[in-house]
């Protein structure tokens, strides 16, 4: 609770330019795993599945569509990196690379760091 209370605290009370903010934050607490998005005005939402930034909306429609509650973390890695690559490739502000961490209880791990061009071209090549 600390960590997340904080960063409202300091998203709250900081200047943004006139720019908007939207990040996810991860942990475990003796609650369990937590997942929240935190904005602009340091309003922090809870929920299992997020995503954020200009090409969230491309992101959303890969995970609403591959979603499932009782997901291995193989499966939920495999979504996460689609979800991400097709945001990227299709929303020229996302970036080129997919950075995918698990959290768990103990800490993160890194579980791939991946060429979104690289992925996009494999997925065609697939669908062949």
């Amino acid at each position: 609770h600390l960590t997340d209370v904080s960063l409202e605290a300091v998203v709250s009370t900081q200047s943004t330019g006139g720019l908007s903010m939207g990040t996810m934050v991860c942990g475990w607490d003796k609650r369990g795993p937590g997942l929240y998005y935190v904005d602009s005005d340091g309003q922090r939402t809870t929920n299992y599945m997020f995503s954020v930034g200009s090409g969230s909306t491309y992101a959303y429609g890969v995970m609403d569509t591959g979603y499932r509650y009782e997901m291995t973390v193989e499966e939920a890695c495999d979504l996460g990196r689609k979800a991400i690559m097709h945001a990227a490739h299709r929303d020229a502000m996302s970036g080129g690379v997919v950075n995918l961490y698990h959290m768990k209880e103990d800490g993160w791990v890194k579980v791939s760091q991946t060429d979104v061009s690289q992925m996009y071209y494999q997925s065609l090549d697939e669908k062949k």
